[in-house]
């Protein structure tokens, strides 16, 4: 029987976890023997490590894994990141967007020699034979469901520290798996408490957290996630999924990007949110957000996502030159917030803007008709999901843009005579602002409210080319019909239109409670049914997973339990969200698109009418 990696053989010789062992045994009354063996058990099953010889050929087996792509990499993050990783613990937290993750990170820093990494993964990942061979190159198969286990959560825990004691690069996904719409999902904390957990001891121990994104311009597992996403069932992982997954990779899928977020050093940022007064579990929270904004941060416009954001808007196909004029405000846009653009590519040259089209529609996402007098592009029935997923990994970064165009659109509507608060107009457009903000905050990352208000003025700042410290109602019109681009129907609209189907249904429950699953099964058929009669804009809205985020919205509100008031406040939330949808339709018409909404009869009340 082969020796015990590393990490495992020192936990099991250490004094201080036997004795933690010994105390949880006799909390649950177990022999301590027995207690020992588990956890024993469970460190055979956890522990990871990395043999040279297995470590380089697995390696190998990567790069045939990613040979879809050429992985493009920023060498001057590469070389700062070196430097810490000669003396400090990485705690490398990447976003989650495919399978291949997994093994681009690791992958990227032996490449550049850094010091070996230990990846987490999903103990479904575990497979016959594999799974032992991508345990001695360093992959962490952990269990996902561990509430009952807590033998298994103290081994984890002690096992996660003892890498961290020994200055281990660990490797993990913040989101705790894949997304599914392409954009950040909220993130998990299990990996970064462990790891917190050893930060906190009182040995000097200390990790730097790097965030870390990965983005694709397309990717061969899209197709399946979002049939998910329309009630599909999710395929399990086996060995015949892992060599069809890799027979997939054969097919050129263009360029992955790696980029580094800013890192910073955890025991540091520990300490300083301790002294706010703020407990383990708030610091842990507090942490998670700041490594999910700033991977947002991190994640570069890719020009796939661009093409998708544009073709989503429309409801027919369009020429070359109609998608570069959709796309260049968009591109103005993102210069003007110097964002960075992936592969430093022109978002507004003729050549890379028809590559991406083209490369769509080789790929099944859009239908190319050149039969005509020239070529015209839409996106492919049923493909709706997949181009939203493209879409949507640069969604964030025009959020706070949609929102101020709806913030304005409100002042702009004022009756004259409302009185106002203080601060005026200008006050009513941010309370509307943060309005949006408390509706989709399980939707998107949001910085604390005052913060939010000052972004937002940037953002004004930027769409009226100066500094404005008032407005009246002309001036708002004045200001959204001449703004370029117009974001809020291409961003929001499919995020609210799901939204309205959900409400929507759960005020024909009345004051009743409401069963979660049956809600969300009716949901998504009643989904198909307005997208079929075109009460919702879009396909891509049919989605489980934006049903699921209105749920937790409407539990947030206490909106699924029965009460004698919630008939009421049911209805006032589909009505709210209608108002909304009603709002987004009129930016769509600003942009010079159709963007009617044709809202169920029960919610077509005139307040809501423009």
């Amino acid at each position: 029987m082969p020796a015990p990696p590393q990490e495992a053989d020192e936990l099991i010789h250490d004094q201080s976890f036997a004795d933690r062992l010994s105390a949880a045994a006799a909390q649950e009354g177990r022999p301590v023997a027995d207690v020992r063996a588990e956890a024993a058990d469970y460190l055979q099953e956890m522990a990871a490590s990395h043999g040279a010889f297995t470590t380089k050929n697995w390696s190998r087996v990567g790069d045939w894994f990613l040979r879809a792509y050429d992985v493009l990499v920023d060498e001057d993050q590469m070389a700062k990141l070196k430097k810490l990783d000669r003396t400090n613990s990485l705690a490398l937290a990447f976003s989650h967007r495919s399978y291949l993750d997994g093994v681009a990170v690791p992958n990227v820093l032996r490449a550049r020699r850094f010091s070996p990494t230990f990846t987490f993964g999903g103990a479904n990942l575990d497979l016959p034979i594999l799974g032992q061979v991508v345990a001695r190159s360093g992959m962490v198969f952990i269990r996902r469901s561990t509430g009952d286990l807590p033998i298994y959560r103290m081994t984890l825990k002690a096992y996660v520290r003892q890498l961290v004691k020994n200055k281990r690069n660990l490797a993990w996904s913040i989101e705790g798996g894949r997304t599914r719409t392409g954009k950040l999902r909220p993130p998990v904390h299990g990996i970064l408490k462990y790891i917190v957990n050893a930060v906190e001891g009182a040995d000097g121990i200390d990790a730097q957290v790097v965030p870390v994104s990965i983005v694709y311009d397309q990717l061969h597992e899209v197709a399946g996630m979002t049939a998910e996403a329309t009630g599909g069932r999710k395929k399990p992982e086996s060995l015949g999924f892992v060599v069809r997954f890799a027979a997939l990779q054969r097919a050129r899928m263009g360029r992955a990007y790696l980029t580094v977020g800013e890192p910073f050093p955890l025991r540091e940022r520990l300490e300083a949110l301790h002294a706010d007064g703020l407990t383990t579990p708030q610091a842990v929270e507090r942490i998670a957000l700041d490594i999910s904004h700033r991977l947002n941060r991190a994640t570069p416009v890719t020009v796939t996502a661009i093409v998708c954001l544009a073709l989503l808007g429309e409801d027919r196909a369009l020429n070359l030159d109609e998608v570069l004029e959709t796309v260049q405000p968009l591109a103005s846009y993102i210069e003007a917030r110097r964002w960075p653009v992936a592969g430093a590519a022109n978002l507004q040259d003729r050549s890379t803007v028809r590559r991406a089209l083209q490369d769509l529609a080789m790929g099944g996402v859009l239908t190319a008709y050149d039969r005509g007098t020239e070529p015209v592009w839409r996106i492919s029935p049923d493909q709706h999901l997949v181009a939203a997923f493209y879409r949507n990994t640069v969604i964030h970064i025009l959020v706070d843009r949609a929102i101020l165009e709806l913030a304005m659109l409100t002042v702009s509507e004022l009756d004259p005579d409302t009185e106002l608060p203080e601060g005026g107009l200008l006050r009513v457009g941010w309370e509307e602002a943060k309005r949006l903000r408390d509706l989709l905050k399980f939707e998107f990352f949001f910085p604390g409210r005052d913060q939010f208000e000052q972004d937002l003025r940037g953002e004004l700042r930027i769409t009226a080319g100066e500094e404005i410290d008032a407005i009246d109602p002309d001036a708002a019109a004045r200001m959204l019909a001449s703004a370029r681009p117009h974001v809020a129907h291409l961003v929001l609209r499919p995020f609210l239109d799901a939204y309205l189907v959900l409400a929507d249904r759960l005020a024909e429950q009345g004051d009743a409670a409401v069963d979660e699953n049956d809600l969300l099964q009716e949901t998504l058929a009643v989904g198909k049914q307005w997208a079929l009669q075109r009460r919702i804009a879009s396909a891509e809205s049919v989605s489980l997973e934006l049903y699921k985020t209105a749920l937790a919205l409407a539990r947030h509100r206490g909106l699924l339990e029965a009460g004698d008031d919630v008939a009421a406040r049911r209805q006032a939330f589909a009505a709210e969200i209608a108002d909304s949808v009603r709002r987004v339709a009129l930016i769509s018409q600003l942009a010079g698109q159709d963007g009617g909404v044709n809202l169920p009869n029960h919610l077509e009340r005139s307040e809501l009418q423009p």
